[in-house]
């Protein structure tokens, strides 16, 4: 990129970090608006670090109520999350057939494999599906890692995408409310 003074900087910790995206997210408009909340629910569910909660801020200005409009991101958004967790729960499922990809995991700093299986297996022993659908009704937690985590022990896609979906709509059901909490004290 130019300007007439010559070459403009860009910032690639900000196009890296996918700060971009979330700007995206957050001005997203119009019914293209709610492809662009599917497109980054789908990615945060597999791929993205970051949070989900950042599509509550579309303005979307679809000319319904308010409760309308966050209704329709809550639904949408949990569509996109359900979908990418069943690419995740794919990418699981061939993960721990591949003996390397587990054996490299195992050997890092810091064993991404026990740790996950010891949590995840705690939470799916208690409670399955019920028990995902809640770790993911944390607000402000990476739901990569939970997904990862369930994906690689459970098997049931449908149950899996179904937990995806109920814990998604929850999470933002939550943070709606801690927001409205906070923001009538």
């Amino acid at each position: 990129m130019f300007t007439a003074a010559g070459p403009a900087l860009v910032d690639t910790a900000a196009l890296t970090s996918f700060e971009w995206l979330s700007h995206v997210v957050e001005t997203a408009t119009g019914w293209a608006g709610l492809g662009i909340i599917f497109v980054y629910s789908f990615l945060i569910a597999f791929a993205l670090p970051g949070v989900s909660e950042v599509v509550l801020a579309a303005p979307l200005d679809l000319g319904l109520t308010r409760t309308g409009r966050l209704a329709l991101i809550i639904v949408v958004s949990a569509v996109g999350k359900a979908v990418g967790s069943v690419l995740a729960f794919h990418i699981g499922q061939e993960a721990k057939e591949s003996g390397p990809v587990i054996r490299f995991l195992r050997r890092s700093r810091f064993d991404v494999v026990e740790w996950s299986e010891n949590k995840t297996l705690e939470l799916a022993r208690k409670w399955g599906y019920l028990g995902m659908a809640a770790a993911l009704s944390v607000p402000f937690f990476p739901d990569t890692l939970s997904i990862y985590a369930f994906a690689v022990l459970e098997e049931d896609y449908v149950k899996f995408a179904l937990a995806t979906f109920a814990g998604s709509v929850g999470r933002l059901l939550v943070t709606l409310f801690v927001i409205g909490t906070v923001a009538a004290v």
